[in-house]
């Protein structure tokens, strides 16, 4: 399990995280999402070790991550803004992180640099953007991690790379309870294979649900009624957000599905139609819906 509690962190003054909480089940694909500067890559960074907290706990497996040589060994970690040897190749890397890590897998390494086919003797620093986040891929991939963060993993990538890099995530999940947190923009790539969804804004968590529970409770629906007076609101029914095109009224309803359906219903609605609702729709109606003083510590 991978575990923040009140994580606290500031930088000149300025408070990145404030009293963040975390919790990710073993063998799971957590997606944390929020908009820039909400605080993903410094929490993420907390987990990988980098930076020590000036309050609150960071674990993983139940015991702390910084300063902490073993339970390092056990994470793989693939940040936004990667750096490679500038005069290293795919080998002098492969001889580096085998040395590095007692778990290198070396028919991983080659099996995934057949896959992503890259040139093993052609230096990284010269690679494209997309190569080397491919390259980055293959090595966390090889040293076999118990725990995998990505930070923005699929910036850059091709739609036939991205959905091999999430194929090798899955597979690896399945197989080896490998636990996954994964930061992205991509939140269309990300709802089809988180199980679960954190949405932090201002350094705190806004929310974090099992991506299926969350969805069950948040619902967008097109109505109209006979009276233009009717106010969803005035039905007890908690609205993020609505507009009107015509007389037919598009809103993002938060609440119990049979609930919303029964209060709607007994208004007697002329229209009541009931529609998918993206990952990204729930993002933006969540984020803009609540101000810092409604978001729960």
């Amino acid at each position: 399990m991978v575990q923040i509690e009140n994580l606290t962190k500031e930088f000149d003054g300025f408070k990145a995280l404030n009293r963040l909480n975390l919790n990710i089940k073993k063998g799971s694909i957590y997606g944390l999402v929020g908009i820039n500067g909400s605080g993903k890559t410094t929490a993420i960074k907390h987990l990988a070790g980098i930076y020590r907290q000036d309050s609150g706990h960071v674990r993983i497996a139940g015991v702390p991550v910084y300063d902490n040589e073993g339970i390092k060994e056990a994470v793989g970690y693939i940040p936004d803004d990667l750096y490679f040897f500038p005069q290293y190749n795919m080998n002098n890397l492969r001889k580096f992180y085998s040395g590095m890590y007692k778990n290198w897998n070396e028919q991983r390494y080659r099996h995934l640099l057949e896959v992503f086919k890259l040139d093993e003797k052609r230096k990284v620093g010269r690679f494209s953007k997309g190569m080397q986040k491919q390259a980055a891929f293959i090595f966390v991939m090889s040293i076999m991690p118990d725990f995998l963060l990505l930070d923005e993993p699929i910036d850059g990538l091709d739609p036939i790379v991205r959905k091999q890099v999430f194929k090798e995530i899955i597979d690896d999940v399945a197989e080896r309870q490998m636990t996954v947190l994964v930061s992205s923009h991509n939140l269309k790539e990300m709802d089809g294979i988180c199980d679960s969804i954190g949405i932090i804004k201002d350094g705190r968590m806004l929310i974090e649900r099992d991506l299926d529970d969350l969805k069950s409770d948040v619902h967008k629906i097109q109505v109209a009624f006979k009276s233009d007076e009717t106010q969803l609101k005035d039905l007890g029914l908690e609205v993020l957000h609505q507009e009107s095109r015509g007389s037919i009224k598009l809103v993002i309803i938060r609440g119990k599905e049979d609930e919303v359906i029964q209060k709607i219903s007994d208004a007697k609605p002329l229209v009541f139609d009931r529609l998918p609702l993206t990952l990204e729709e729930i993002f933006i109606y969540e984020t803009e819906g609540a101000s810092s003083d409604e978001i729960p510590y």
